[in-house]
């Protein structure tokens, strides 16, 4: 039909002079070419999509149907009791969104007149049960304890674990008002709106519905991406550190119903903004070298996705792989996990949880240092407090994946929540940032010295989903306990303790640069270190690991988040050598690494012990340019339930809208395009005529 009403329109058009009426920009302009006309007849929208992706046993998450695009008149859901007539794009409000997608998975009659979902986001959302998609036990298959029906995310739906096989959308905010426009009340004289989807996967066109099939016939890619790790002090990677470690854990992805809308700001870059405070707060800290233990950070990607990158890590570390060189599992004596940490503010200060992973010796330690610390803080009333006996265990956290590996292990995840989440919106594109910008002094980071420069933060207000006093409250503590756990059994250092101080500011331009849009990833820090390759807005979606499996620390494909991190932690625990080199690459001396070589005038080479480790399933292989899949491993209880994810290739991906007449004006315009055509040929055969008879009399 979209084509049909192009040929009546260019006929129209190719006999027609008068200005028409343009659809961008509400002005009259004359149309002179194809372009044009699609132009003023079709309106793009700007959108985040739910895509396909796939695991072992199925599919999840949303495509086209067939091989084709797919258009269908707009309907808006006012009611949850709605029926539909005919195929139709449904116009949903945010808090209608769980109530829906139940109701499709629930109701067949109802849901094969489905023909796609636009979602649209609301200023005010009235959501004070909270919405997430995930399961109320997120990876429950994973918890190294057997009651896996505990309910540690209330507001969980599962709706984002399921397969939709219709396009659905979240419609960005500036493409609202475009669409109100043109959706309105509407009478059956009126024209109607519709909807025209391109979301067809690759995986869907071809048949392979599962990941080992997928990646047979090469329509997906494996899920992943690279980890960061960094020691403080730098280590010599060409032995084995001696020194038990210390090994502080924080996760960078998130997942949300929406691909491009993962922000995660409080689960998980609240943990991952604390842990990184901490680590610029510790490298102030004079003769670290003389603790009696070494601190270890890493960063993990892939958490979201089966614990891609604590599994892919402790793996590596079975291995001996380069990327891990330098560490030993045996050494790992104690873990302390960021969890989510942005929302503990109350009227009595800030208030954290530690979950003990067992009753050892280690984790008494790693709880002892948390109380230490929180008394060191004093009138910041920055307080800790043991998780309830009654929970089950740990709650979904990378340490699951250490535990599953050695139950000895002694390790805690620090969180904001006792018994159940406090983040309302866990796994949401609505766990967010707030959007009120005001002007704030911002320092520059170094480790010698900070200048202070003239710049826009963001400030949270009530609604956020991340509080950076919170965060930093969280930073502070973590920071001092890792200190005092490192110190070992040695006599501790009040001064150098109480000397131990977060940077507030640190925390403020980290929530703009990775959970916000503006400044988002343009922000000054941000580019000290790289140039970000995919826009100013940040989204820890895992995404797809891309890259040829290598022992290589330059990788041919990094994101931008895990670029950044890299040269963060690289900078943040380097030892600077005497005339330090500039670089845009590799460093002349063993143990440099090039920290900035992305900025314009190049990098600097520091001494500093940070390394990329590959995230992706336990269970892959890449041989002879394919990915294959592993029988699971028997040794390895997480292998026999790793889900092994993958994404479905597409062509391209897009949402259009446009009007359509009603079928009289369709007919009005046919019979037009007839009479035309009639009334020019026989003009034609008269004008012929006449000019014979002209001819012959001459």
């Amino acid at each position: 039909m979209a084509r049909v009403r192009v040929f009546l329109a260019v006929l129209f058009l190719l006999f027609t002079s008068s200005p028409v009426h343009g659809a961008d920009n509400g002005s009259d302009s004359v149309l002179e070419s194809v372009p044009d006309l699609e132009k003023a007849m079709y309106l793009n929208l700007k959108s985040y999509p739910c895509v396909r992706l796939l695991n072992l046993s199925g599919e999840i998450g949303c495509s086209n149907p067939g091989n084709d695009k797919i258009s269908a008149p707009i309907v808006r859901l006012k009611s949850g009791t709605i029926r539909l007539a005919r195929p139709s794009t449904v116009l949903l409000q945010e808090e209608q969104m769980q109530d829906f997608f139940l109701r499709v998975s629930g109701d067949l009659e109802f849901s094969k007149n489905v023909a796609g979902v636009l979602v649209e986001p609301s200023e005010t959302v009235n959501m004070s049960s909270g919405f997430s998609p995930a399961d109320k036990f997120p990876q429950s298959a994973f918890a190294p304890y057997s009651n896996t029906s505990y309910e540690w995310n209330l507001p969980g739906s599962g709706i984002m674990w399921n397969k939709y096989d219709f396009p659905v959308f979240l419609l960005a905010e500036e493409s609202i008002s475009t669409l109100k426009e043109i959706v309105g009340e509407r009478n059956e004289a009126s024209p109607e709106n519709v909807a025209e989807f391109d979301l067809v996967m690759q995986t869907t066109k071809l048949g392979t519905h599962d990941s080992e099939t997928c990646l047979k016939e090469q329509t997906c890619l494996p899920l992943g991406g690279y980890s960061v790790w960094s020691s403080l002090p730098p280590i010599n990677i060409s032995s084995t550190v001696t020194k038990p470690i210390v090994f502080a854990v924080a996760s960078f992805d998130s997942a949300s119903f929406f691909r491009d809308r993962s922000l995660g700001a409080d689960s998980p870059i609240s943990g991952l903004i604390a842990l990184l405070t901490a680590v610029d707060a510790l490298s102030h800290v004079n003769h670290l070298k003389n603790l009696k233990k070494q601190l270890v950070f890493a960063v993990l990607t892939g958490e979201a996705w089966g614990y891609l990158g604590s599994r892919k890590f402790l793996q590596e570390l079975d291995l001996g792989s380069d990327s891990i060189r330098g560490l030993s599992s045996s050494m790992i004596e104690q873990i302390v996990e960021i969890g989510s940490v942005g929302q503990s503010l109350g009227k009595g200060g800030t208030l954290f949880y530690a979950h003990a992973g067992g009753e050892s010796s280690g984790t008494k330690v790693i709880l002892k240092a948390l109380e230490d610390a929180s008394e060191s803080l004093g009138s910041d009333n920055v307080k800790v407090k043991k998780a309830s006996s009654m929970n089950p265990g740990i709650p979904p956290s990378s340490l699951m994946a250490f535990l599953r590996k050695n139950t000895s292990a002694s390790g805690i995840v620090l969180g904001d929540f006792d018994s159940a989440f406090s983040n309302k919106f866990y796994h949401s594109h609505l766990d967010n940032a707030c959007k009120l910008k005001i002007f704030f002094f911002k320092r520059k980071i170094t480790k010698k010295m900070f200048f202070l420069h003239f710049y826009q933060v963001i400030f949270c207000s009530t609604t956020a989903n991340i509080k950076t006093s919170s965060v930093a409250a969280a930073a502070a503590l973590v920071a001092r306990a890792l200190y005092i756990i490192a110190n070992g059994d040695a006599t501790l250092d009040l001064m150098a303790l109480n000397d131990i101080k977060v940077n507030v500011s640190l925390v403020e331009e980290l929530v703009g640069c990775l959970v916000t849009c503006e400044p988002g990833l343009s922000c000054e820090l941000v580019g000290r270190y790289i140039s970000p390759s995919n826009g100013d807005c940040p989204s820890h979606y895992v995404g797809v690991f891309q890259d040829t499996p290598s022992a290589s620390q330059k990788p041919s494909y990094v994101d931008d988040t895990s670029r950044f991190l890299w040269n963060f932690l690289a900078d943040m625990t380097s030892a600077t050598r005497d005339g330090t080199d500039s670089c845009t690459g590799d460093c002349s001396n063993v143990g440099d690494v090039c920290i900035g070589s992305e900025t314009e005038g190049g990098g600097k080479c520091v001494i500093s012990t940070t390394r990329y480790v590959p995230a992706y399933s336990t269970r892959l292989k890449y041989e002879n340019n394919i990915w294959h899949v592993l029988p699971a491993n028997p040794s390895d209880p997480m292998e026999s339930v790793d889900p092994v994810w993958t994404e479905s290739y597409w062509n391209t991906i897009g949402l259009r809208v446009y009007k359509v007449e009603s079928p009289l004006y369709d007919r009005l315009v046919l019979a037009g395009g007839v009479f035309v055509t009639f009334a020019s040929y026989l003009a034609v055969v008269i004008a012929r005529t006449q000019l014979a008879k002209v001819v012959k009399r001459d």
